[in-house]
């Protein structure tokens, strides 16, 4: 990445001026231990000093991701709360039930993210800050994001960061090697990894974004996940009708 030090104070100077704009006073985002979330850190240290938060909200969550993202904030003097989402979590499937199959594992385990979001807003709203998202070009570009949960925010500043250039920044602000070398994985159940849920790799991932060659599989795979979750990058649709339709004659 050329430049280094110049895009590390572009993103995070944007961020002020987005707040700014909104008469927020400050930033909020969600820690979970993975580099993502750490590079944000960073960046919101630079950006708002004193006025961020991070918020770590296991929810079912192993404890090594709990205790890296308390590392990170620690490590970058941020101000912090954990606040255990499990007993809520545990609570709202009782109540909504459970159900059968793949739709109704997937459905809990994007609830999760979603029940984060509410957490990020709650505080928000409180101290009037933004929440910022963590989600980077790589998984933007093939919406690998939850809608309404961590694609819910108000900015996403690394979002035309792929995750080679998210390492790459994060190794040049000092995000430690724990965290550096650490797997891809949104921590949504035991066992997942971001690439092997998309089925493609990061490598492969960020070299089609380079606009390199990649195997015919690749881009067919990386083109289908992009179309599909276009509805995720963009607003709600309204019909196309005007106000006039409604008018008598």
């Amino acid at each position: 990445m050329k430049n280094i030090r110049q895009v590390a104070a572009s993103i995070s100077g944007w961020m002020r001026k987005m707040s700014e704009a909104a008469g927020a006073a400050g930033g909020i985002f969600g820690v979970s231990g993975g580099l993502d979330s750490a590079l944000l850190v960073a960046l919101a240290k630079d950006a708002w000093q004193a006025n961020c938060l991070g918020l770590v909200l296991p929810c079912h969550s192993a404890e090594s991701d709990v205790n890296d993202a308390i590392y990170v904030l620690e490590h970058f003097g941020c101000k912090y709360k954990v606040l255990d989402l499990t007993p809520v979590f545990d609570g709202f499937v009782s109540v909504l039930g459970e159900g059968d199959g793949q739709g109704a594992f997937m459905a809990r385990a994007n609830l999760k993210p979603r029940l984060r979001m509410a957490a990020l807003y709650y505080y928000a709203n409180m101290m009037n800050y933004m929440v910022i998202g963590t989600t980077n070009r790589s998984e933007y570009y093939v919406g690998y994001f939850t809608k309404h949960g961590d694609g819910g925010v108000d900015m996403l500043p690394l979002a035309n960061l792929t995750k080679t250039e998210v390492r790459q920044l994060s190794e040049f602000l000092g995000v430690p090697d724990r965290i550096l070398t650490k797997t891809p994985s949104g921590g949504l159940w035991a066992g997942q990894t971001d690439e092997a849920e998309m089925g493609i790799s990061y490598t492969h991932l960020d070299a089609y974004l380079r606009g390199e060659e990649v195997p015919q599989h690749v881009e067919a795979r990386i083109m289908e996940m992009h179309d599909r979750s276009e509805h995720k990058r963009s607003l709600p649709p309204v019909p196309a009708y005007g106000i006039d339709f409604f008018k008598e004659e």
